[in-house]
């Protein structure tokens, strides 16, 4: 079976031979939220419920010996989470097969199991702090695994990222790990790019490639369609932006349809590891995810919103969004250039059904307080996922990184509707300190390398209303600062 050029699925599926599990046929037509609100929850048979039930048995009647009706027992394979599996395979463009399992961090750990031991894997350096923990202290430990850790942004023909990253390659590199946008710096990998790089050298000895994995947690299948850039595998924490509302934790893989080696033995190792999610959770993620293309394009225009508000604060060094430009008029240009270069990379990683939308609704730019003379022409504003960063201005030269950390520290104490709190993608507005939150497992070396300095703050903007969420944003500022 090949994918259709946009990757769409109708639903129809047929069995794959894999215990059971179904694959989708590609269809050109359906468009993103239909697939979200169809696939995998089609009426009951016997009822003729619309919502599918839940389904809590731990073992199923088999009408003779192994003849089943491809369910077994639910640690092998339950109705939910097939039709959870189902539906994700269908809203991640170009995917045919998706596995789910108990936790983001759970998928992680399956994957790089399923290397074997003594593999080599390239990283992006700037990767969410659990990811970090399990490659550099787990696998390392267990599975001899060994991780380099480098900066995939400018991977230009003959450019020093680009020699760095063939440089790092080696016969038993196995996968190459990337997010993007990446955590919480929000740098932007060239998914297409990187995946030329590899075709391109390994065109002699295909079989040595290595998997090109995209974490696509930050932008959503909304925003960014990784397998029809090149990818090979996409990964989710379904509790972020698929699930939506901070009830769930779950993560899933996303794989084309030629993958099918890879899928027997990630599918052999979650019945085996058995790391799979209850059906409940399975049942409160797909509900999650029928609203995911509504909640997307709400959490992007607010963002937009709150990065210029924030851009037009005195009290902030730096926004990164990378949907949005800010002119800095004698400001920083290197912040000027690191913004341009995101929204170009965030332009070409665009999913088709996010440029549609985006392009038929030219005004984003209404979204926020923003005049013809905010922005250059080149670089008209778009949301691009809800998550924004930002740096807090320094009161003067001699504030130390302790006192830094104490004044982001009091702002997100002030702030009323971004919650204190870590995690991300709920309906409601998060705000977090990296480098003492979720970062902190990075040495602190490292984090400073990468820009997680004690003034960086990462928020989750949520579907609330955006100006009241701009108000927050902006009472907590001059609050916190008119104490300095």
């Amino acid at each position: 079976m090949t994918p259709s050029i946009n990757g769409f699925t109708n639903g129809r599926t047929f069995s794959n031979g894999l215990n059971g599990h179904s694959v989708h046929k590609p269809s050109p037509v359906e468009g993103f939220g239909t697939r979200a609100i169809h696939v995998g929850s089609e009426a009951n048979r016997e009822t003729g419920a619309v919502i599918p039930p839940i389904s809590l048995s731990t073992t199923y009647k088999q009408d003779g010996v192994g003849n089943h009706k491809g369910f077994e027992y639910s640690r092998s394979g339950n109705p939910n989470r097939d039709a959870l599996e189902r539906a994700l395979a269908s809203v991640e463009s170009g995917g045919a097969h998706a596995l789910a399992f108990a936790s983001g961090s759970a998928t992680t750990a399956t994957m790089i199991q399923s290397l074997g031991p003594g593999a080599h894997v390239i990283s992006v350096n700037d990767v969410y702090g659990g990811t970090f923990r399990y490659m550099a202290r787990v696998a390392a430990d267990t599975q001899g695994v060994e991780t380099t850790f480098l900066n995939l942004e400018d991977l230009a023909e003959g450019s020093e990222g680009y020699q760095t990253l063939l440089n790092a390659l080696r016969p038993n590199t196995k996968l190459i790990w990337v997010e993007s946008p990446t955590n919480p710096t929000l740098r932007l990998i060239d998914i297409s790019r990187l995946a030329s790089i590899f075709d391109t050298h390994f065109a002699s000895s295909p079989t040595f490639r290595p998997l090109l994995l995209v974490d696509n947690t930050f932008a959503s299948p909304f925003y960014t369609s990784p397998l029809l850039l090149g990818a090979d595998i996409v990964l989710h924490s379904l509790t972020k932006y698929v699930n939506g509302h901070s009830d769930v934790v779950m993560g899933a893989l996303i794989l084309p349809p030629q993958h099918t080696i890879v899928l027997e033995r990630l599918r052999f190792l979650q019945n085996a590891i058995g790391a799979v999610p209850s059906p409940y959770d399975c049942w409160l993620a797909q509900r999650g995810l029928k609203t995911l293309h509504l909640r997307m394009k709400a959490h992007g225009e607010n963002a937009l919103k709150a990065a210029r508000a924030l851009e037009q604060s005195p009290f902030v060094e730096e926004v990164i969004y990378p949907g949005y430009v800010p002119l800095r008029r004698g400001g920083n240009d290197k912040a000027v250039e690191r913004a341009k270069r995101r929204y170009e990379i965030a332009k070409l990683n665009l999913s088709p059904h996010a440029r549609r939308w985006i392009e038929n609704n030219p005004s984003h730019a209404s979204t926020s307080p923003l005049t013809d003379s905010d922005f250059e022409p080149t670089h008209p504003p778009f949301p691009y996922s809800g998550m924004i960063s930002f740096r807090l201005r320094a009161p003067s030269l001699s504030t130390t990184p302790a006192q830094l950390a104490s004044l982001s520290s009091e702002l997100l104490s002030s702030l009323h509707l971004f919650t204190l709190a870590e995690s991300l993608g709920g309906v409601e507005s998060l705000c977090e300190l990296p480098a003492l939150m979720t970062h902190a497992s990075i040495p602190q070396e490292e984090r400073e390398k990468l820009g997680i300095t004690e003034g960086l703050i990462r928020l989750s903007v949520g579907v609330e209303e955006g100006d009241d969420l701009v108000d927050d944003l902006r009472r907590g500022l001059e609050i916190t600062f008119g104490k300095v």
